[in-house]
């Protein structure tokens, strides 16, 4: 058997995709550690898995992971926000892996998409390093604009033009600071300038993708490396008692479900312009807020038609949901997906613009292409989705591509080759990337404000 160790952010985006994988391993009789925030400490455990704490590295414990910004605007925003939370942790994360693998030698490393410490270590001459992709991809192609850029792709010669270009504006100006910093950062550990694109992080040994390739733009220069598993969806939670209005959902009105995610959770940007976009609507619109406190939104002036939480279990919830409005949370649009449940994505930070963008281009969503929508881009994009059928089809074209996965297995059994031969996990010839995309006509809209 196997010993392997998990590192991943103290971010429940981060930490929830690894937890089917940590508790298939555990069943076929592996060790597993996961290295990450003390909060998720009882949800590891649960897995099998042994928790290993943060010593060195700052544990935000129940604080946000995100720190305020400075009062900056655009490229300094963005590349201090790149700094704080990702690069300067690095240090600090390679000596408490190396602390634990003092205890633990494990035969493998598997690391979030974003855990920079595990490719330093990796390359201080730690042991065979896997990575986990727990949202959109982000690695450069010829054929796709940057991770940052909500452009469609294009891989006709002039398309591959423009994604050139593109690229290199992003590296030379967008993220450039952030690049030389962490440069400066590999430097104070011994390791020369960095020589990838910033978002270019890839194991050479292999990548667990958490998605599949109909929710994927079509790279003819994927890594070979890279493996699509299927969404790593929470197991279902058949604890959980509803709450008193659930029968609500079966009265036979079409059910909206917003939600702001597990990170950016302020209910002005979307939920609260959701429940007034629908208010007068014969709809019945759930809200869950983040785990946010509910004192705020509960009140004389909650909709009749409006349920709200602070948390809800998509297995027992989404069954019942005609439309999602979403900010654009990877793992809650691969839950809606599962499902066959369109979309109407706002999103504006983090990767969240990425994924509304591909939301719009697999035909099973509408992209409004805000973080902060007006009640009337909301009214009409849930219209949409509702009345025009190719949304729900491509929803569950998407949905039938996943259900030909079992990602927990299909994770575990790449992890186990790459356990046992410490050699990289390559796709054959005949798996060179993803099948092509059916033309499915995705929509974008970008309804005025009023």
């Amino acid at each position: 058997m196997a010993r392997l160790l998990i590192a991943t952010l103290p971010l429940a985006g981060h930490v929830g995709p690894g937890l089917p994988i940590a508790r298939a391993l555990a069943r076929r009789g592996h060790e597993v550690w996961w290295y990450t925030g003390r909060r998720f400490r009882p949800a590891i455990e649960a897995t099998g898995a042994r928790y290993a704490p943060m010593v060195a590295a700052q544990d935000p414990g129940d604080s946000p992971f995100f720190v305020r910004l400075p009062k900056l605007s655009g490229l300094r925003a963005a590349s201090w926000g790149l700094k704080r939370a990702f690069i300067d942790p690095i240090p600090a994360q390679v000596a408490d892996l190396r602390r634990t693998l003092g205890e633990f030698p494990a035969d493998v490393i598997l690391s979030d998409q974003v855990f920079g410490g595990a490719e330093v270590l990796h390359e201080l001459g730690g042991p065979p390093w896997a990575m986990l992709g727990i949202s959109a991809l982000t690695l450069s192609s010829f054929d796709v604009v940057p991770a940052a850029i909500g452009l469609p792709p294009d891989a006709s010669p002039l398309g591959r033009l423009r994604n050139r270009a593109l690229n290199a504006v992003i590296q030379r100006v967008l993220v450039r600071d952030a690049a030389h910093h962490l440069s400066y950062v590999r430097w104070t550990l011994g390791l020369p300038p960095l020589r990838r694109g910033l978002f270019d992080m890839l194991s050479p040994y292999l990548y667990l993708h958490g998605g599949t390739p109909a929710f994927e733009y079509p790279r003819s220069d994927l890594p070979p490396q890279v493996h699509f598993v299927g969404p790593l969806l929470p197991e279902p939670q058949e604890d959980v008692a509803p709450p008193a209005w659930w029968d609500d959902l079966r009265a036979g009105r079409p059910v909206v479900y917003v939600t702001q995610g597990t990170v950016a959770t302020e209910a002005e940007q979307l939920i609260l312009p959701t429940l007034q976009a629908l208010a007068d609507q014969d709809l019945l619109v759930v809200a869950t807020t983040g785990g946010q406190p509910l004192s705020r939104h509960r009140g004389g002036d909650l909709p009749a038609n409006a349920r709200i939480e602070p948390w809800l279990p998509h297995a027992q919830l989404l069954p019942h949901v005609s439309v999602m409005v979403t900010n654009g949370g990877y793992g809650g649009v691969q839950a809606a997906l599962a499902h066959g449940i369109p979309l109407v994505v706002a999103g504006a930070t983090e990767e969240k613009p990425r994924i509304a963008a591909l939301a719009a281009w697999s035909g099973a969503g509408l992209n409004l292409k805000t973080g902060s929508p007006t009640p009337a881009q909301i009214r009409m994009a849930v219209g949409s989705a509702l009345a025009v059928p190719r949304y729900r089809q491509h929803a569950r074209r998407i949905q039938a591509d996943y259900a030909r996965h079992r990602p927990a297995e299909e994770a575990v059994a790449f992890l186990e080759r790459l356990a046992a031969t410490g050699r990289p996990v390559l796709r054959n010839a005949s798996a060179a990337g993803p099948a092509p995309r059916a033309d499915v006509g995705g929509e974008e809209v970008a309804v005025g404000r009023r």
